[in-house]
């Protein structure tokens, strides 16, 4: 069955046994995969990939033709301000950025793990060295994860962090990636019905935003056995998360 689905509803993806089946099953209508390449994923037809330049040793001839090849966006570094991730300063990032450039695309700024709308941040002075340069920021790249479960309250402060974000920097933005995960004291998970409760709320909220261009659910791929905000276990086998993903429009 096909499941209609909007046009801002996206998720990130990696390898599981059924992998494809699941994307076409959920209803994104895109997805990416932290790469400039899908490897093992077909893209279904009510999709379309998108690449991203994950980090400093992505910066390459190959993945830049890759991504050039890939259609019309590119997404830039992963959690940059994050050692675990990507790991830059903003004077690296900056560096890096007319290759970025180069590959013709609509391009969306590295995206912060946290504090895009605080003056003298990452983001911030990523943004305003950028401007200084003149180089090009096509639209903002944001992830949120939220510790607080209950649903209106989880939406509320999600939707206050991208209007600050957006009162910032007065462009488009595209949230990358963003669930339900408690990271204060280790990792912790709400229960499933509250994952698929701001499921349902969320994808409304931001489907209302007018300068939320698309966003990304954390993401596709679910272990059965233990606590996540995944979507899907197997090709078929869709979560509480992954049946309101799927309702959602």
């Amino acid at each position: 069955m096909q499941v209609a689905s909007g046009a801002k509803k996206g998720v990130g993806v990696w390898s599981f046994n059924g992998v494809s089946q699941a994307l076409a099953a959920s209803g994104a209508s895109w997805y990416y995969t932290w790469n400039t390449q899908h490897q093992g994923v077909t893209t279904p037809s009510s999709a379309s990939f998108v690449p991203m330049v994950w980090g400093a040793a992505s910066v390459t001839d190959t993945s830049l033709a890759q991504a050039r090849a890939e259609g019309p966006y590119l997404l830039g570094f992963n959690e940059p301000d994050m050692a675990q991730q990507s790991n830059m300063t903003v004077d690296q990032a900056l560096g890096l950025w007319p290759k970025l450039m180069a590959a013709g695309k609509v391009l969306g700024s590295p995206a912060v793990a946290y504090g895009g709308d605080t003056a003298g941040g990452w983001l911030d002075r990523f943004m305003s060295g950028a401007k200084a340069k003149g180089y090009r920021v096509d639209f903002i790249t944001l992830h949120w994860y939220g510790g607080d479960f209950r649903t209106p309250q989880a939406v509320d402060q999600l939707k206050q962090y991208l209007a600050a974000v957006y009162a910032r920097y007065h462009k488009p933005i595209w949230l990358t990636e963003y669930a339900l995960i408690d990271f204060s004291q280790g990792t912790r998970f709400p229960s499933a019905q509250q994952q698929a409760d701001f499921v349902t709320a969320s994808t409304k909220a931001l489907d209302a935003l007018p300068y939320v261009q698309r966003y990304a659910w954390f993401g596709l791929g679910a272990d059965p056995s233990k606590a996540s905000s995944g979507l899907f276990t197997s090709g078929t086998a869709a979560t509480a998360a992954g049946r309101a993903f799927q309702a959602a429009r």
